[in-house]
């Protein structure tokens, strides 16, 4: 069957916003450049309500930094010159009259307190009355002209809906004589003609660039088609490049059928993200039925590279991990494939990117780099997570030519930077049909439910569930990922609470096992045909439940190395840790009224830089109480301590359990909502930080029986994957100790991630683990 692709965010349709601007300086829809208009106007051309007459013309912008087109501080242009709008007494029913007056269906909020920055110039509205139901705001009542007492700080904003009004059209005949047009595009394709890219995956590579025009779809004439609207097109379905192609079969082809042409061309420059920013090319001729004509053309064509990580393998269909040899740039925190948090590696250590004039243009960079497309959004504000470490690249400015976006101009210098404004992108990724070979049903909610499967049986495609023996947390990241549902937030075992299809109860799939960076459950390794599962589907078939966020967390590596240190402490006071087994074996045979114990100590800072707040996996009626200690356990190990020889042995081991998750400190705009006391909840707010002091029990290694030397120290948090998170690799520490037999140090402590794989084999190298290497999973 032919799959229709459309434009990012799922839009029903897609309007390209055609004009030429007069004068500079009208921002209203920076993301959505207008383009040259044509003396013809376009059909069923929406006409808005009659304006009074005595009320008089005004033109409308949105203004104001980090925002989206459909969004921004009202700006009014009056008597020949431009200005605000006050807060107010203004409401939804004014914002409705504003954004239908700049061609958007309607209002989604307003915003007050100048959220998008203070304007310039007079403020020409205050104590702003509508009806809503008004055609232009200068119907609405105010207090007059420029009558106010408002200052810039008070410049209200508004939030539009995406969808645009169906066939609107500005009104050229506007104070400053801007000429406008509208071209409505509905949706557009790459349609395969020939018939071996009309089952490939990624669907499509190649074939006819159609849009649907009326309700009909058209062909593009190519007698003005370039390579630069190719590579445009091709980066707005998820591919990196395009190629040239057959253009002999493509004219057999199109001397067979008549074809539909659409009235106009485009004209790209190559490196916008999207056709809408393009410019308007040549106007085709239109004969007496309105059909536009390609004399002595074809359709174009476009024929697309994928990226190496979607390009079909010989020996696995697809690559079900790719990495390259030694990335220069990555993505993290991410919820599907193609997104997240932008990282770059300078001089072997990984660090952000500042937002600051972050836009399209480099974030396509960054998602061509990546063998994805051009990128379907910039994303500013940390709002994929922070990141850690330093914060490499800022004010970046690039052509769109690039090929790794540090090759871009930028400035080096990060002053008045800090995590908060890590800047991370959504690429757009090919088509590969993997969210219709599985679903969740029975669930609550579309985010829930039993794992599904489509598997072949016999020749016949078979709905069925997953065994549930050893599914975790990692294999239901994986599964959310490819519903395009974010991550998971639990793994279920049993699913009896939850009816699913009847006729899928069979088990279709057993013994998966998943890295996590698998864009489908089928890549990752599981028994195949020979399913074996002893307690069988049904009600004991897998589970999950997803969520758009996660929480993220990471351990302080500094504090570490700057708190460790020896202490022998007494046996008499180690009888509680004795009861939790913080100690090694051997202390059973210590004297408890002589004997003492040898401990590393130090103090563990745990950051939740995520996007959702860091919860145990049991809720309270599950916690175990300690009467030693008088408290209680949320989860049974949340850490593990290792001190390794270096052959990458294990020689001494601790664990924390969590006795007492909290929010100790935050930054400084973040509330603490998480309190141990009297039985309180647990857990670690995004933005705040979990501190275990030096000084409280558990809080060790007891190296009582360790002889002096080099070892490599290892923390890592959550390591049994109890909670899902949206970066694991980070919740590992590593540092370098030497331990002379009265003293311990500590040096090179770094998180998991931090640097190049280089330099961590060069790390493990001298540690002796190059061939023995410590995983995570």
């Amino acid at each position: 069957m032919e799959r229709f692709l459309g434009f990012p965010h799922n839009h029903c349709f897609l309007m390209l916003f055609l004009t030429s601007l007069s004068p500079p300086g009208l921002a209203q829809y920076e993301h959505w450049p207008y383009l040259p208009a044509y003396p013809e106007p376009p059909p069923q051309v929406y006409q808005p309500p009659q304006r009074p007459a005595n009320v008089p013309k005004i033109q409308l912008r949105l203004a104001g930094q980090k925002r989206k087109h459909n969004e921004g501080r009202v700006e009014v242009f009056y008597s020949g010159e431009w200005g605000t709008v006050c807060d107010d007494d203004f409401s939804i029913h004014a914002a409705h009259v504003v954004c239908r007056e700049l061609g958007y269906v309607e209002a989604v909020s307003w915003l007050p307190s100048s959220k998008y920055g203070k304007g310039e110039g007079k403020i020409w509205m205050d104590n702003v009355h509508c009806t809503g139901k008004e055609s232009t705001l200068a119907a609405c009542t105010s207090n007059g002209w420029g009558v106010t007492d408002c200052k810039h700080t008070e410049d209200v904003g508004v939030v539009c809906s995406e969808k645009r009004i169906p066939g609107f059209k500005f009104d050229s005949s506007l104070l400053n004589q801007i000429e406008n047009m509208n071209i409505q595009v509905e949706d557009i394709r790459i349609r395969a003609i020939l018939a071996t890219y009309r089952k490939r995956v990624p669907v499509t590579e190649e074939g006819y660039v159609e849009v649907k025009d009326e309700g009909t779809w058209k062909q593009i004439c190519d007698k003005h088609w370039t390579m630069k609207n190719s590579r445009v097109v091709c980066g707005m379905f998820g591919f990196p490049s395009e190629r040239k192609y057959n253009t002999n079969v493509y004219k057999m082809f199109a001397s067979r059928r008549k074809q539909h042409y659409w009235a106009y061309s485009m004209d790209c420059s190559g490196n916008e993200a999207h056709i809408s920013s393009c410019k308007l090319g040549n106007h085709l001729n239109v004969d007496v039925e309105k059909n536009a004509t390609c004399e002595n053309g074809m359709p174009a064509v476009v024929s697309c590279v994928p990226g190496r990580a979607f390009a079909p393998s010989s020996h696995s269909g697809f690559r079900k991990a790719f990495r390259q040899e030694q990335p220069l740039v990555r993505l993290k925190g991410g919820a599907n494939t193609g997104e997240g948090r932008v990282e770059v590696l300078k001089n072997g250590e990984w660090g952000t990117v500042c937002d600051d004039n972050w836009n399209l243009v480099a974030a396509s960079v960054v998602c061509r780099e990546l063998g994805f497309g051009s990128a379907k959004e910039a994303i500013t504000g940390a709002r994929l997570g922070q990141g850690m470490g330093p914060i490499h690249l800022n004010e970046i400015d690039c052509t769109g030519f690039e090929k790794s976006v540090t090759d871009c101009k930028f400035n080096t210098e990060s002053q008045g930077c800090n995590h908060e404004e890590d800047a991370a992108v959504r690429c757009n990724v090919p088509a590969m049909g993997f969210q219709n070979q599985l679903r969740l049903s029975g669930g609550r909610n579309p985010y829930e439910g039993r794992v599904e499967v489509l598997a072949e049986r016999n020749g016949t495609l078979k709905w069925g569930t997953v065994c549930s023996e050893n599914w975790g947390t990692v294999e239901a990241m994986v599964v959310c990922r490819q519903l395009g549902l974010g991550f998971a937030s639990h793994a279920f075992q049993e699913t009896w609470y939850w009816h699913g299809d009847v006729s899928a109860d069979n088990v279709v799939m057993s013994g998966v096992k998943c890295s996590g960076t698998e864009m489908s459950l089928s890549h990752c390794r599981h028994d195949g045909a020979d399913v074996s599962c002893p307690r069988g589907g049904g009600r004991f078939g897998a589970g999950v439940s997803c969520s758009e966020t996660a929480p993220d967390l990471v351990l302080n590596a500094e504090l570490v190395e700057q708190t460790a240190y020896l202490e022998d402490r007494p046996m008499f006071m180690l009888q509680c840790a004795l009861e939790e087994n913080c100690l090694a074996s051997s202390a059973v045979n210590t004297s408890v009224t002589s004997g003492y114990r040898r401990l590393l100590r130090f103090s563990s800072q745990i950051h939740n830089n995520g996007q959702s707040d860091f919860r145990p996996k049991n809720g309270r009626h599950a916690w175990v109480w300690h009467d030693c200690h008088r408290h209680y356990h949320s989860m049974e190990v949340f850490t593990h301590y290792d001190l390794l020889n270096l052959n990458g042995t294990k020689v001494a081991e601790g664990h924390k359990a969590s006795f007492c998750l909290e929010d100790t400190e935050c930054e400084a705009d973040v509330q603490k909502q998480y309190e141990c006391a009297n039985f309180g909840e647990q857990g670690i707010t995004v933005g705040c930080w979990d501190v275990y002091r030096h000084d409280i029990d558990c809080q060790w290694i007891d190296i009582t029986d360790v002889p002096p030397g080099d070892y490599l120290f290892q923390v890592v948090i959550n390591p049994n994957y109890e909670v899902a998170e949206s970066d694991y690799s980070n919740n590992v520490m590593k540092c370098r100790s030497r331990y002379d037999g009265q003293r311990i140090w500590m040096y090179n402590c770094h998180i998991g991630g931090s640097f190049s794989e280089e330099t961590e084999e060069k790390f493990d190298h001298f540690s002796g683990l190059t061939n023995n290497r410590v995983a995570t999973r």
